[in-house]
């Protein structure tokens, strides 16, 4: 069973693509940016990737899992030297539950205010 999530962005209908997508025990969560609800993004490396993993909490719990059901995550950050500011906010997130990891470098994205994404892959392991 296929079962799609919306965050109600008029960018879903436009690119075709859903927030998230449950299938089965496992949630796939589309790239998220830093931005707010008005659009505006603001902040360093650490603020915005921070805000990008807080953002995804209840993206998260609206499919009934959590933060420790993750089992991927990726990092895509425009500004590689800085680096170790977005590990720091994905560590104090991620550092006890520790899933796999990619930290990719990447063009501006198309707010240049956007330094960061997070994309997030959880796995729900079936209470028998």
């Amino acid at each position: 069973m296929r079962t799609l999530y919306s965050s109600g962005s008029a960018w879903e209908n436009k690119m075709g693509y859903s927030r998230a997508v449950q299938v089965g025990d496992s949630l796939y969560i589309s790239a998220t940016s830093a931005a707010a609800a008005d659009g505006s993004v603001t902040g360093d490396l650490y603020e915005q990737t921070r805000f990008a993993l807080e953002k995804l909490g209840p993206v998260l719990a609206e499919a009934g899992f959590h933060y420790e059901d993750v089992v991927q995550s990726k990092v895509y950050v425009t500004d590689i030297a800085a680096w170790e500011l977005a590990a720091k906010a994905h560590g104090e997130v991620f550092g006890d539950i520790r899933p796999a990891l990619s930290l990719l470098h990447v063009l501006p994205f198309l707010d240049p205010a956007m330094l960061v994404e997070v994309e997030l892959v959880a796995h729900r392991v079936s209470e028998d």
